[in-house]
């Protein structure tokens, strides 16, 4: 049997529909939630003359139980108590995650001269210190690992032969990416997460290995560069390794990219034209992006 309800709240008088008897309290709950604005956990329903408080701890009870009937106005109130409770629960997680971020992720840029990838790693595992010099023994350490296993990285892998790879690589002008993520994240033990600004994504480099600690490089399509977190006492230190339990710094590596993707703040290297944010020159494709990087030492483009 279908059964409509009037509702009396702060919010004035209202009419709660598609509910029947066989509906569930938890149901009801969510109606009377929704249209009076007060959360479910702080509701307080009474019904009848004089009114009495209907029992709805058990939300699985269906509301023939509780003898409504269409037509029958429930008054509904804020249990103040509740509210109370709700939000000192509430202020005690809130704290809990403030005392348990040391600071503010942010993005640490690093020249753009096509080793910004070995440049951005070295940077966080050497707590937040920019060596322009890591890139050639970077290159030399994934040249060897790649070396030493012929039949792991063979050309459906790499794109080209073992060799011509090795080759490649020490090539200063040859740009890193996820291969060379996953050998890097090896090598140093540590899950490397890469914050992509283009999907808005986190892509977490050795999560199948379960290392303890993590490190952060954000990516935009062109450039890498490392996040490190600032602290947020005068005089703490800079943290750029964090535990892979720690879920907060996560979370504020997601709200960079997604600010970054909303504001376009990033490459697509496919097919795209682009303008540089900071001098507003018109570019089109990777390579030209690449050399105007190369050339000026910017690195901020948004798709146009």
């Amino acid at each position: 049997m279908t059964l409509r309800l009037r509702c009396q709240s702060k919010m004035g008088q209202q009419v709660i529909q598609d509910l029947a008897e066989t509906s569930t309290v938890g149901c009801l709950k969510d109606k009377i939630a929704a249209l009076t604005t007060i959360p479910r956990e702080c509701l307080t329903v009474k019904q009848g003359y004089p009114p009495k408080v209907l029992d709805l701890s058990d939300e699985s009870r269906t509301l023939s139980a509780l003898c409504l009937r269409s037509g029958d106005t429930l008054i509904v109130e804020e249990n103040a108590a509740l509210r109370k409770q709700q939000q000192q629960q509430t202020d005690s997680v809130l704290v809990d995650q403030i005392s348990m971020a040391s600071g503010i992720l942010m993005r640490k840029v690093v020249p753009a001269d096509n080793s910004c990838l070995f440049t951005s790693v070295d940077c966080v595992m050497h707590d937040g210190k920019v060596d322009l010099t890591s890139a050639e023994h970077m290159r030399q350490l994934i040249a060897n690992v790649v070396k030493s296993d012929p039949k792991q990285f063979d050309n459906a892998i790499l794109g080209k032969s073992n060799k011509s790879y090795c080759e490649w690589i020490m090539k200063k002008d040859s740009w890193g990416g996820a291969i060379e993520v996953s050998i890097l994240s090896k090598h140093y033990g540590v899950e490397i997460a890469v914050v992509d600004t283009q999907s808005g994504r986190i892509d977490r480099f050795g999560e199948d290995q379960h290392y303890a600690r993590r490190v952060l490089v954000i990516y935009d399509g062109v450039h890498y560069d490392p996040l490190i977190m600032e602290p947020l006492v005068a005089g703490g230190e800079i943290q750029t390794i964090f535990p892979t339990s720690d879920g907060a710094v996560l979370a504020q590596a997601m709200d960079i990219a997604n600010e970054a993707k909303q504001s376009r703040q990033f490459t697509d290297v496919g097919s795209f034209t682009l303008r540089c944010l900071i001098c507003q020159k018109s570019l089109r494709g990777q390579s030209e992006a690449q050399s105007h990087a190369k050339e000026t030492g910017h690195i901020n483009f948004g798709e146009y």
